[in-house]
């Protein structure tokens, strides 16, 4: 069968439906997370006070937003298989907004953990973001496109911590808002309204896949060409996808648990103020502007020269520093040293994520869309899990990051267990070999590769 897939990512061009889907996907990603995590920078000062929270409470709120997220990317890998990423994509979308929108209504507890519980569908959108990619880059090239396109997305996480209470400090400034601890409210339009204006985009501008979109190739949707409903389960039976889980819950559930916790953690610690404390916390999520990518290039880099092995030995030895580094983190009481130590911390957790999605779309690329919400869900679980441990302990939150470390190194060391067969192998290095010799030759394309 002849492959469309990308097998090089030229930054710079929409010319092709390759790099659109490259550029759009990455933004989507990127005003969902943005949207997903809007409360948490405003949440000790503002949302807090004004809904009268305790600290279970917005515990809790956390606890919800990430932890439905588990259901939805579940759910959202099984409609990317059956519907096509095209659809899903603005359908989350065209949700999220009408969901960060509407949390702005909450008026005591129960609405409010509502609001935090629709909120959660939004983190969905990573799914969809590493199955697009997956379909429209070519082996060679497909770990740093999937690291790229998510790390890009994951700015959203770092972005929001600074820009949020800007937002809603204008709103009081331009007298949108009646009270400073109102402010919060109206800003939530602002990333809804982004999100209305993405989902067009995302829906003109994109396909399911390079030949199309499934409704017009019935053939090239999985489950026609596999059979209805099997998937999901062949996904599930493999376990090595709950390898990965597990794997993911240490790297990206931990960034996700940061970025819930980072800017009331150095207001609480350090005695910063709202919008220091949320400058300082989005370092934490800009270091994707290049880790991630990082983490799925040299994924590629090593299958380049050690197969698919390769990419999973890189993954275990990411995961160790990021033990590591999270160790060093939890022991700085010094401001400058905490900061230092939290980038650093940041690349290892980030770059561990990259490795992960360079190593998912060789799983079974028959159940990709389930392999990567089963292994998306990981993550989310991850965080969950973090929380419940912070919520039922009264450890403070620094000898917590002790514990997390310690966890972290132990999930890394279980991915010496996700091995490949020799025929697998091979045909990874085949089409690996094709889409090196398609970008050396000035193609943009993968040329034809027989199955081993």
């Amino acid at each position: 069968m002849l492959s469309n897939k990308a097998t090089k990512i030229d930054l710079f061009s929409l010319g092709t439906v390759q790099m659109r889907t490259f550029h759009l996907t990455w933004f989507a990603f990127f005003i969902c997370f943005f949207a997903w995590f809007a409360h948490a920078p405003l949440i000790p000062a503002t949302i807090g006070p004004d809904l009268d929270l305790t600290r279970t409470q917005r515990i809790t709120a956390f606890i919800a937003s990430v932890g439905v997220t588990v259901i939805a990317r579940l759910v959202i890998g099984y409609l990317c298989d059956r519907v096509g990423p095209r659809r899903a994509y603005v359908a989350l979308l065209i949700f999220g907004a009408v969901a960060v929108a509407g949390s702005s209504f909450a008026h005591d507890w129960p609405t409010y953990l509502l609001s935090r519980l629709c909120l959660g569908v939004i983190g969905a959108s990573f799914v969809i973001t590493q199955y697009h990619t997956s379909v429209m880059f070519a082996p060679n090239v497909v770990g740093i496109a999937n690291a790229t396109t998510a790390g890009w997305g994951n700015l959203g996480g770092g972005v929001t911590q600074a820009v949020m209470p800007m937002i809603a400090g204008a709103m009081v400034t331009f007298g949108i808002a009646s009270s400073e601890l109102a402010k919060w409210r109206p800003a939530m339009f602002v990333p809804a309204a982004v999100m209305l204006a993405v989902a067009y985009l995302y829906w003109k501008y994109t396909t399911d896949c390079p030949e199309g979109n499934y409704v017009d190739l019935p053939e090239q949707r999985p489950q026609q060409r596999e059979g209805e409903g099997h998937l999901f389960w062949d996904a599930c039976k493999d376990k090595r996808v709950w390898i990965l889980f597990a794997i993911y819950g240490g790297c990206f559930g931990m960034e996700l648990f940061i970025n819930g916790r980072a800017a009331a953690y150095y207001q609480g610690r350090f005695g910063l103020a709202e919008a220091s404390a949320g400058l300082i916390a989005s370092l934490f999520g800009l270091m994707n502007i290049f880790a991630r990518s990082m983490g799925g290039w040299l994924g590629d880099r090593f299958a380049g020269t050690r197969g698919l092995t390769g990419r999973v030995r890189w993954l275990v030895t990411i995961m160790l520093a990021e033990g590591i580094a999270l160790i060093i983190f939890s022991r700085m009481g010094v401001l400058p040293m905490a900061i230092s130590a939290m980038i650093l911390f940041s690349l290892c957790v980030q770059m561990a994520e990259g490795a992960t999605f360079s190593v998912v779309p060789f799983i079974n690329k028959r159940s990709l869309g389930s392999v990567a919400g089963i292994v998306g869900a990981g993550g989310n679980v991850g965080a969950v899990l973090y929380a419940q441990f912070l919520l039922r302990s009264e450890l403070p939150l620094q000898d917590c990051f002790l514990s997390f470390g310690l966890v972290v190194m132990v999930l890394g060391v279980l991915g010496f267990g996700i091995r490949f067969s020799d025929e697998v192998e091979a045909q990874a290095r085949a089409e690996f070999d094709a889409g090196v010799a398609a970008r050396q030759a000035g193609g943009s394309h993968a040329p034809e590769v027989t199955s081993a």
